[in-house]
């Protein structure tokens, strides 16, 4: 690892153990609702065992991904609102799928904050719906045709979340660098400056008060 003034720290360690932790909740909720879902798939409710523990332990563990989300939902709220610098990058997508940098970007980039909204959107339609026909604790409290709209709204939203993380992992692998900064934490200065200029200015700035002070 490098140290001192090459790198720049991007996650902490709090947010890192926040992230992994989501990430094992959706892996377990999304294999075995996958299993629920297509009949085919079926055997994708083994994953905690059996099938019955499956239909127990799938909305526990979902609720637990939701809490441990609005942690990172109100973390990283005020570095996701679109502006005129995310239009420019939205403009030129063509460069940016050439894996080139366009605009000055802040924290991140405008197909990061749309993973972040589609993330939020998604989590909080699964949340309500799960509520409703969640058995045998809250779906005695609704009527069925309200279930059954609850049931198309928590599929339809389990597959755009799917999607979404399904996008949201490539772009980490394909941007290189990524998947270091949420395992160790930290990016070099030159990744910084490269993908998320505004961003490294931000940092750098912060420094030079800390230096003073």
């Amino acid at each position: 690892m490098k140290k001192g003034k090459d790198i720049i720290i991007r996650h902490s360690p709090l947010e890192r153990v926040n992230h992994w932790a989501v990430v094992l909740c959706f892996l377990f909720t999304a294999i075995s609702g996958l299993g629920f879902f297509f009949p085919s798939f079926n055997w994708f409710m083994n994953i905690f065992g059996t099938p019955q523990l499956s239909r127990i332990l799938h909305p526990f563990v979902g609720s637990v991904m939701f809490v441990l989300f609005i942690f990172m939902f109100f973390r990283y709220f005020k570095h996701n609102f679109i502006d005129k610098d995310d239009i420019v990058w939205l403009k030129n997508i063509d460069k940016i799928l050439k894996n080139e940098e366009v605009g000055d970007i802040g924290r991140y980039n405008l197909g990061q904050k749309a993973v972040y909204w589609s993330i939020s959107v998604c989590l909080i339609l699964l949340a309500v719906s799960g509520i409703i026909i969640w058995r045998p604790y809250f779906a005695d409290f609704f009527s069925i045709p309200v279930i059954r709209i609850a049931l198309l709204v928590h599929s339809v939203s389990a597959i755009g979340l799917i999607l979404t993380i399904i996008v949201h992992a490539y772009a980490a692998f394909w941007v290189k660098g990524s998947i270091r900064a949420m395992v160790e934490g930290w990016v070099t200065r030159g990744w910084a400056k490269k993908h998320h200029p505004r961003w490294f200015r931000e940092v750098v700035t912060q420094e030079q008060q800390e230096e003073r002070r």
